[in-house]
């Protein structure tokens, strides 16, 4: 079966834009000292508010051994603190320093702005249509069995994502 022209022109869009952002988020994520899983964990607590370990270990999908290094080097770069939960003497919540949530908010707002950015002028039924795109794709993905959480799981095997 040949593939349509205008689908390998929309897929290659598509890997262009993901190399871009990617590598957009990569190299502000670096100047800020972070990792993308350390992101990540911070995106996490930042919607989720204080939280023990093993709900970001699972919200992550790594191992709790891997989050304690992720909450470890968090912890040492002054962006969270491990407090003593209120009601389960065993447990700990981390939590955000102030820096750590100043950090999450400012990631927050660019992130607001980098979608300013990417769609202002575009009139509202494109950008409708974009999205409504891009969830057909996803929807397509999602039947071959690829998914955000499959595509996690591929890249760490061993759940050992990095630190």
């Amino acid at each position: 079966m040949t593939t349509p022209p205008h689908h390998a022109v929309a897929f290659d869009r598509i890997l262009e834009l993901v190399i871009v952002v990617s590598d957009d988020m990569t190299r502000t994520l670096s100047a800020q000292g972070l990792t993308d899983a350390r992101a990540h964990l911070l995106w996490e607590l930042h919607h989720r508010g204080p939280s023990t370990q093993r709900v970001l270990a699972d919200a992550l999908r790594v191992s709790p051994r891997n989050i304690t290094g992720l909450v470890d080097a968090l912890v040492a770069t002054g962006l969270v603190t491990r407090e003593p939960h209120p009601t389960d003497r065993r447990a700990t919540l981390v939590t955000f320093t102030e820096r750590g949530a100043a950090m999450t908010a400012a990631m927050e707002r660019d992130q607001q702005e980098f979608a300013r950015i990417l769609f202002a002028g575009m009139p509202d039924d494109r950008v409708t249509a974009l999205v409504d795109g891009l969830d057909d794709v996803l929807a397509r993905l999602k039947e071959h069995g690829l998914t955000v959480d499959a595509a996690r799981a591929a890249a760490n095997p061993g759940n050992e994502a990095g630190r």
